[in-house]
């Protein structure tokens, strides 16, 4: 088992960086791969970014690629998300969430496929 805890979440203005972090519990962080997922006021959770357990695959939605970074310290057990030019769309909880693999591609964008989730953080943008 792997437990999650997010970070970093805050209000920012429009045009700004924020960088989520994601730690994780447990001994065998490297056998996860890692995602990110974002739910706005009144809509369904939805896959923002992934990568898989050893950091060199990474895979996005449309609405942050090229914005947007995952990455992944497995000696620290944490997984990140640097947002770059962020939009009052972007305002949501983001969510960390990891399942068991150890493929070497990003197979997993789907909520569920992932066992295990943090209890997530806000981001607020302002226009």
């Amino acid at each position: 088992q792997v437990q999650l805890v997010e970070s970093g979440g805050r209000s920012v203005q429009a045009g700004g960086s924020l960088r989520l972090s994601c730690a994780a519990s447990g001994r065998t962080f490297s056998s996860y791969a890692m995602a990110w997922f974002h739910q706005a006021p009144g809509k369904e959770r939805e896959f923002a970014a992934a990568i898989n357990w050893s950091g060199r695959a990474t895979h996005y939605a449309d609405s942050v690629l090229g914005r947007f970074t995952i990455s992944r310290d497995n000696e620290k057990n944490t997984v990140y998300l640097q947002m770059n030019s962020l939009k009052p769309e972007d305002t949501a909880v983001y969510y960390c969430a990891a399942t068991l693999s150890r493929r070497p591609i990003v197979v997993h964008t789907t909520q569920l496929e992932y066992d295990y989730w943090g209890q997530g953080t806000q981001v607020t943008v302002s226009s």
